[in-house]
């Protein structure tokens, strides 16, 4: 089991960050004794799972729903696949603006290159 400070260092967020995705119910953890924030191993490789979403710009209200749609079963099964499915085809529409331009720089690099070699 984890802390909550231990889990912020081991996938590079904030304990504030912790506590407001449990606020908005993204993450559940678990509560010892004292009333502390536990996390399990599951905890960690949710989280590391939703900040992959985010970081591939996946909208925290889309998140959001997978959360709950997870929290409540398997009978979401299908929703959550076209969550994940919609969000794959993001990422792909992404990857070919980012291909595209990563084309357009490569000639205006060598452009200037060129123009400055001529000098």
């Amino acid at each position: 089991m984890y802390t909550i400070g231990e889990v912020a260092q081991l996938v590079g967020v904030s304990a504030h960050t912790l506590r407001y995705y449990e606020k908005e119910k993204i993450i559940l953890p678990d509560r010892n004794e004292h009333g502390e924030r536990t996390y399990a191993e599951s905890h960690l490789q949710w989280l590391k799972f939703v900040l992959k979403l985010k970081e591939t710009q996946m909208p925290l209200t889309k998140i959001k729903e997978y959360a709950y749609l997870y929290t409540e079963g398997e009978h979401t099964a299908i929703n959550r696949l076209k969550l994940l499915e919609d969000h794959k085809r993001s990422i792909e529409s992404q990857l070919k603006t980012l291909e595209e331009t990563n084309k357009i720089l490569d000639h205006k690099i060598t452009s200037y290159k060129e123009m400055i070699l001529k000098k």
